[in-house]
């Protein structure tokens, strides 16, 4: 996962490719670099964050150019693995985001032909190779190099020789380009250019682009010319600046209201492949990874219960090398990037088997949207922080009007009902802005238990993947240890972690699982551990079992994962904010998982 950025026009290129990195650094952070072309290329490149590279900077003047953030794969955060990556004579300049499988065997090949290494990355093969084949033609090298090369990529390359010419290719790594006036841009994703244009190509697998600032030329790996118009994107520059919040993360998380809206606004299944997919499905199963996989662990439960359809849930990493069993359910795929690399090869896999796919994004034109058969957008605009909050929010609200759409396909759920869950789905964005405006208490909570090593959350039900949700925000952001369970596991095994010194927070809405997350607390209270409840407004008792309450809005059982992970995010932060730590950029984590 790195962030590329290329420019070419009559604007200065390092100030456009230094704009560019700073709005892709949620992609990588460890190390940054720049390369730009005036007769000879110039490239600076280090380890650290986008704000050390600037300080270390020199004038650099040229009009065209290429830029990189790393998160590294192949070899360690240092100077000589940063990218650009140049070729022996230093007249080539190239950057990558990816994986080069059979980076081994062409390093040994080049080595022998006296190719001389200076990194440890899989990258710096491809650079090497460009200088073989190269013959005044970047694009031709780059064609024949791209031959060469197994695995995930997006490469952008540069030659002192060519004034002006960028030259990428794609192949399942995400690459866009956008087209300016007099001048055109290449970047792995749309804020990196967003202050400069808002016309941007997604390229698809198996593409090259040529970019002249007067030309867009786009071919395929044979050289055939492919002929596509540019879209204009709804994301705004805005949506990447904080606004005056201490934190992306916060910003997202108190913007979860409007989302929210726009998506019950927006919920219509589009058909991609011209079809539209069956709502009436025997079986269903939901692939995703991270955070998304835990909103499709909710969705199950909205699914079966609402068309009383059975539902697994599988990651995706997992599911691309599960055997064809050959049941016939509907996939539906859910990425908010729409460019997460195991879920794309995981719908890819179930279309081999002729199942339908139905992908579940945020970012319109991703490469999901063109591979799912339908799509189901969820509207909640640019988010930077890596830990993902409200798009996460959007993915359940997604899932509960495909429930309600497919019930109502299904017949298992009657049209009065439908209205009545209709209507509960408007009042939403009003609950959620209710338990944003305690965000003061929930901080309270927070530093009762931020000098904790571990923690652990429970639920049950349909707040059980909430539970598990809760713990990876916790961890992913605070760095305290913290796991989830559902709370009839905990007699299992993870009683014995329990502790005076181990917080749990406990999901206790009035459901039919309530009595049993009674007893659940019950038991961790008993060994003394600090309990945070979350229950449901008007709750009497819980406040007798539990050391402090959060009360939620009183919804239907259906509702509450959105209110109670909106608990957890506040709670999340909050200890992270605490503890003083990087909030938006957690260490070792990137925004979009774009490599295997």
């Amino acid at each position: 996962m790195c962030g590329i950025i290329g420019y070419t026009g009559n604007r200065q290129a390092r100030d456009v490719i230094l704009s560019g990195l700073k709005r892709l650094e949620y992609r990588g952070y460890d190390s940054a670099g720049i390369a730009i072309g005036n007769g000879s290329l110039n490239v600076i490149k280090d380890k650290g964050d986008i704000d050390h590279l600037i300080s270390v900077l020199p004038v650099m003047r040229g009009k065209f150019g290429i830029g990189h953030t790393r998160w590294a794969t192949h070899g360690p955060p240092i100077k000589n693995n940063s990218h650009p990556m140049t070729d022996c004579k230093g007249q080539i300049a190239l950057v990558h985001n990816g994986i080069i499988e059979n980076n081994i065997t062409l390093r040994e090949e080049l080595m022998k032909r006296g190719h001389v290494f200076r990194s440890e990355t899989d990258t710096e093969v491809a650079v090497h190779l460009l200088e073989e084949f190269y013959d005044g033609d970047l694009e031709a090298a780059m064609r024949k190099t791209i031959k060469e090369l197994k695995g995930s990529f997006a490469l952008v390359a540069i030659h002192n020789g060519e004034n002006g010419k960028i030259v990428g290719a794609r192949n399942i790594s995400p690459l866009v380009v956008g087209v300016g006036k007099r001048e055109n841009f290449l970047a792995s994703d749309v804020p990196a250019i967003l202050e400069y244009t808002d016309r941007m190509i997604y390229l698809l697998d198996g593409e090259v682009v040529t970019l002249t600032k007067d030309r867009v030329r786009i071919t395929n790996f044979e050289g055939k010319e492919i002929k596509r118009s540019w879209q204009k994107v709804d994301m705004t520059l805005e949506g990447a600046e904080k606004g005056g919040y201490d934190h992306f993360m916060l910003k997202e998380i108190f913007e979860q209201p409007k989302v929210i809206q726009d998506t019950i606004i927006g919920a219509n299944l589009n058909a991609e492949s011209g079809y539209s997919i069956d709502l009436t499905p025997d079986t269903i199963k939901i692939i995703a990874c991270g955070t998304s996989y835990h909103a499709g662990y909710v969705g199950k439960y909205m699914l079966e219960e609402l068309t009383h359809t059975p539902t697994t849930v599988e990651l995706a990493s997992e599911y691309r090398f599960s055997s064809d069993t050959h049941s016939e359910p509907l996939v539906i795929g859910i990425s908010q990037s729409g460019e997460t690399t195991d879920t794309l090869s995981a719908i890819k896999t179930a279309q081999k088997r002729g199942l339908d796919t139905l992908g579940i994004v945020n970012i319109v034109g991703s490469t999901m949207t063109r591979e799912a058969d339908s799509v189901l957008y969820t509207r909640a605009g640019l988010e930077v922080g890596v830990a993902a909050t409200k798009t996460y929010i959007t993915q359940l609200v997604a899932l509960l009007t495909l429930s309600i759409k497919m019930g109502v396909a299904k017949e298992t759920l009657g049209i009065d009902d439908a209205r009545h869950l209709t209507k509960e789905l408007r009042k939403l964005p009003k609950n959620v802005r209710s338990v944003l405006d305690q965000s003061d208490a929930i901080y309270e909570l927070a530093q009762k238990i931020s000098g904790a090593k571990s923690m652990f959350f429970l639920g049950r039900n349909i707040n059980f993947p909430v539970a598990l949700e809760g713990a990876l925000k916790m961890k992913e952001i605070s760095y305290i240890h913290a796991e989830g369970y559902p709370g009839g596991e905990l007699k299992h095994g993870p009683l014995a972690l329990v502790t005076e010194k181990t917080p749990v927070i406990a999901i206790a809405v009035k459901d039919q699982t309530y009595e049993k997350m009674l007893g659940n607390i019950g038991e961790v209270s008993a060994r003394g551990a600090t309990v945070i409840a979350i229950g449901t407004e008007g709750d009497r008792e819980l406040d007798k079992y539990a050391d402090y309450v959060f009360y939620i809005p009183d919804v239907p059982p259906l509702f509450t994962p959105i209110l109670t992970s909106v608990v957890m995010q506040l709670l999340a932060y909050h200890t992270a904010n605490i503890l003083g730590c990087e909030i938006d950029k957690p260490r070792h984590l990137a925004k979009s998982v774009t490599v295997e």
